[in-house]
């Protein structure tokens, strides 16, 4: 599955207050200027608009109505084909000519309709973000688009260039590696069902359900279909895998949803886990992970996660 990861380079015209977590504030923002950059049928709710499969907000936002799930795919709904990943400092408080750098990841052929995001980005600094001050929202400016090394727009020339080659997600396993132990930092909240409420644990074999879940959900989607897996045994598996070392608490978030008018708790677990055991044939999910995420709402920039691997 071919993926493009960018950073979109931000200066802030004005003072600004912006929540500790910030990936509702961007993304709340990045869907209103969106919709007003796109939307071409203002009238119409998505479900019933006729150019919902080619419309870039209707994708990423209302992924379910604009895309069909995969044929003979075994997932009720499509996933999101972006993922957010906000500023992770919990600083609060900006000041005028502060940056900041908001990170996006674009599955498929959405990375075609990278110009429609940085116009949209554009359009977020002139609405504002964040919290009011003295009737007025922070304004910001966008200063430039990275891909990497490479820049792929600036605001001095406003030329977006397509990256020439996207680098792509496979689940081979390297048969010549095989830890002895892994350790996960969960750098955003990782939201998974579980039947233990807010404990905060995460046992090896329920994280490696989630993953092999939204790794195929995403190949069959936006990349060659479902990979040749043998899931039972994968499973099986990951019941052998123990957990050792537990570092994990409980983070509440709650954010307000416009659509619902209401407030949406979205708590998760953040902190460390190590886990020992036979490790190599999920070596490609967990790497996958940190770039797709894992868990729920990873639209939001949820389920960020980084991975270190230590032999014996």
């Amino acid at each position: 599955m071919k993926f493009g990861k960018y950073l979109f380079h931000i200066t802030l015209t004005r003072d600004a207050v912006l929540p500790a977590y910030k990936g509702s504030t961007f993304r709340g923002l990045l869907g209103h200027a969106l919709k007003r950059t796109v939307c071409a049928l203002k009238n119409q709710t998505c479900a019933t608009c006729i150019l919902r499969q080619n419309c870039t907000y209707a994708l990423v936002f209302e992924t379910a109505h604009a895309l069909p799930a995969p044929e003979n795919a075994k997932i009720s709904a499509p996933p999101h084909p972006m993922v957010l990943e906000p500023p992770l400092t919990e600083k609060r408080e900006f000041a005028a000519g502060d940056t900041l750098a908001c990170g996006m990841v674009l599955f498929g052929d959405l990375n075609r309709n990278l110009p429609y995001f940085i116009y949209a980005f554009d359009q977020m600094g002139r609405i504002g973000l964040g919290k009011s001050l003295k009737g007025t929202r922070a304004g910001f400016t966008l200063e430039s688009v990275t891909f990497g090394d490479e820049r792929v727009y600036s605001k001095e020339d406003g030329r977006v260039t397509l990256p020439d080659i996207l680098p792509a997600l496979d689940l081979t396993p390297d048969q010549d590696e095989n830890p002895e132990h892994v350790t996960l930092k969960l750098q955003t909240p990782f939201r998974i069902s579980t039947d233990t409420g807010q404990a905060p644990n995460l046992p090896f074999d329920l994280l490696m359900r989630s993953l092999i879940r939204r790794c195929t959900a995403l190949f069959n989607t936006y990349g060659d279909g479902e990979p040749p897996l043998n899931y039972p045994e994968l499973v099986k598996k990951a019941c052998r895998v123990n957990l050792t070392d537990n570092s994990l608490a409980w983070f509440d978030w709650q954010r307000y949803s416009s659509r619902q008018e209401a407030k949406m708790y979205m708590g998760g677990l953040l902190g460390q886990v190590t886990y020992q055991g036979d490790l190599g044939p999920f070596l490609p999910f967990l790497r996958m992970a940190q770039t797709v995420h894992a868990g729920k709402n990873t639209a939001f920039g949820l389920g960020k996660i980084d991975l270190e691997t230590m032999n014996k």
